[in-house]
């Protein structure tokens, strides 16, 4: 068998040594962030699982006597089951104002990447500046509004905000845009397929993995809020989990045991999010993956 050689008489490069030093560095540096990132979540774990008087005995990040279960036990049994209700609450309203937002977000971003109407544009850029809004500024607001619908202290005066997602609309404008052929919605015209069925059966599924994104973003946004449910609730038995944990924080001076109460009910509700994570993530990757094969 010949050898084939270069007849220049020059030496193929060889390759270049890899830079062990840099590559233990970038590694300890992740490894060191990932730590720290972690620590709160490591601290709130072991601290559910102690009682009271471990709970503020103890150093923090040591672990104690076990006592999750009877943690457990005593957390859904508090104030007549207040935080199952709490956390019901929130998933509803976690879970449907995400739904709207997205079905929402996909319809307005559809309709400003396929339609050229007049002030489209200023439409888009109103959008825009909706994103860069905060949250705290628009409560009071939303409380005057409600206030004079007399619709305060309801379900819906913490519901209807939450379908409002400018950054949904933002993205689903962006990806209609990239991953909706204008050439495929022709066609779906020219065979006589009306503009709702088109949204529906073709647009929707080629739009599916900004959607799952925009999903994603708007639970843990609702998930998470205080402050809207903070000022527009009274009625305990409307309240989110958020607003449920502080309240009893608030009363862990006269009621000490709330305090244990509180850090296990803080890690319990951190269980929908992780899971809604896990579940769509599989959807997420498999919609990303088909649309990468598309032509």
């Amino acid at each position: 068998m010949s050898v084939l050689t270069r007849t220049d008489g020059a030496h193929p490069a060889a390759p270049r040594p890899k830079n062990g030093r840099a590559t233990i560095g970038a590694m300890a540096f992740m490894v060191l962030a990932a730590c720290y990132m972690l620590l709160p979540v490591y601290w709130l774990i072991v601290a559910a699982t102690k009682s009271q008087s471990d709970l503020v005995g103890t150093p923090g990040l040591l672990p104690a006597e076990w006592h999750l279960g009877d943690n457990l036990s005593a957390l859904f049994a508090q104030q007549n089951g207040a935080f199952g209700r709490w956390l019901l609450n929130s998933l509803l309203y976690a879970g449907a104002g995400a739904a709207a937002a997205t079905a929402l977000a996909a319809a307005a971003g559809y309709a400003l990447a396929t339609y050229t109407f007049p002030g489209r544009e200023a439409v888009f850029s109103v959008i825009l500046g909706g994103v860069l809004v905060p949250a705290t500024a628009l409560a009071l607001p939303l409380f005057l509004l409600f206030a004079e619908l007399d619709a305060t202290d309801t379900f819906w005066s913490v519901f209807l905000p939450s379908v409002v997602s400018p950054f949904g609309v933002y993205l689903s404008r962006i990806f209609a845009a990239a991953s909706v052929p204008d050439e495929v919605v022709e066609a779906a015209r020219m065979d006589g397929a009306g503009e709702f069925r088109i949204f529906r059966t073709i647009a929707l599924r080629l739009m599916a993995p900004a959607l799952v994104t925009v999903f994603l973003f708007q639970f843990v946004v609702i998930w998470n809020n205080f402050l809207l449910p903070l000022v527009m609730l009274q009625d305990d038995r409307l309240y989110p989990v958020t607003l449920g944990l502080f309240t009893w924080q608030s009363q862990t001076s006269r009621l000490p045991e709330l305090q244990s109460l509180t850090v296990v009910g803080a890690l319990v509700s951190v269980i929908p999010i992780v899971l809604t994570f896990l579940l769509l993530q599989r959807h997420w990757r498999a919609g990303l993956a088909a649309g990468a094969v598309k032509s």
